[in-house]
């Protein structure tokens, strides 16, 4: 696997760009545009890890993978919501995560290809997402949710929900998640200089959309609003140049004292969802992902 020296990413995301989407309203708002005239390819690619089989089928209007180990016995399920902004479609980093999760854990990992702004809403996806873990549990037994950024939402909102339909999680793992859509923790202006990822313009325009007929802060939407009493453990991972690591520590601090359970990893220096970043740190991230999947299932 191709490692590159974590220094340069910083640099290359300026370089490229990454927060066009995020720094501005219109830039926002130009990449729903883009999106929805030129929707992204979602399926997997060319080359996975051997180890692993793609499968795919429809759940009503949604195309929804599997990902299976091969040469180990399966022991459970993964619900994993891919992140995005809510509008960016699943990344090949994704894909080779997931391999890697089923591959080294035994668990078959369901990849949910759900709609995105300004199409879908976080209680429509919020639906499917908790029946999805339901056909979890009937098909391969215990199961975890798991997402990364606004994916990161949308799991921590499902294990909420399933949480109040008597259904609690063995695990919950949350990769540099985003918890708080009205973008107003005070320390957010604080960590910006350092994040040539996210910004809260355009996050703001992606959550307006994505909210749907909800309040903001209904904790379908922000589940850092959500009571957290009788939550399954957590496993949250959040690097300190994003902008979403304030409401990272705070859920931590609000999920301890509810009673829950928190393996809280923080990357100093690292950047937003650098476990899917072909760096040593995003390798070592990547590997604690694993070990929280494997504990859960255990």
């Amino acid at each position: 696997m191709l490692t590159i020296p974590g220094v340069v990413v910083g640099p290359a995301l300026r370089l490229i760009r990454a927060n066009r989407a995020f720094v501005s309203e219109a830039g926002a708002r130009r990449r729903i545009r883009e999106r929805t005239l030129r929707p992204a390819p979602y399926g997997p690619p060319s080359t996975l890890r051997s180890d692993v089989r793609v499968d795919v089928e429809r759940f009503g209007d949604w195309p929804v993978y599997t990902v299976s180990p091969t040469r180990r016995p399966a022991i459970g399920g993964v619900v994993y919501a891919h992140g995005g902004g809510w509008v960016g479609e699943i990344a090949p980093q994704h894909w080779t995560l997931a391999a890697t999760v089923a591959a080294e854990t035994g668990a078959v990992v369901t990849l949910p290809i759900y709609p995105l702004v300004p199409y879908g809403t976080a209680a429509e996806v919020q639906n499917g997402v908790v029946e999805l873990v339901r056909r979890s549990i009937e098909r391969h037994g215990p199961t975890i949710l798991a997402g990364d950024s606004a994916g990161g939402q949308i799991a921590l909102s499902a294990a909420l929900r399933l949480r109040d339909e008597g259904v609690v999680l063995p695990m919950t793992t949350l990769l540099s998640p985003a918890l708080d859509l009205t973008w107003s923790n005070p320390r957010i202006p604080l960590v910006q200089p350092s994040d040539p990822w996210l910004a809260t313009p355009g996050g703001r325009v992606f959550a307006e959309h994505w909210r749907g007929d909800l309040d903001i802060t209904d904790p379908t939407v922000s589940p850092l609003f959500g009571d957290l009493t009788g939550l399954g453990p957590l496993t949250v991972l959040s690097g300190t140049r994003d902008v979403l690591n304030p409401d990272a520590e705070l859920l931590v601090e609000r999920a301890e004292a509810a009673g829950v359970e928190v393996d809280y990893h923080e990357g100093a220096g690292q950047f937003h969802v650098w476990a899917l970043l072909p760096t040593r740190a995003g390798q070592a991230a990547t590997q604690t992902i694993v070990r929280s999947v494997t504990r859960g299932l255990r």
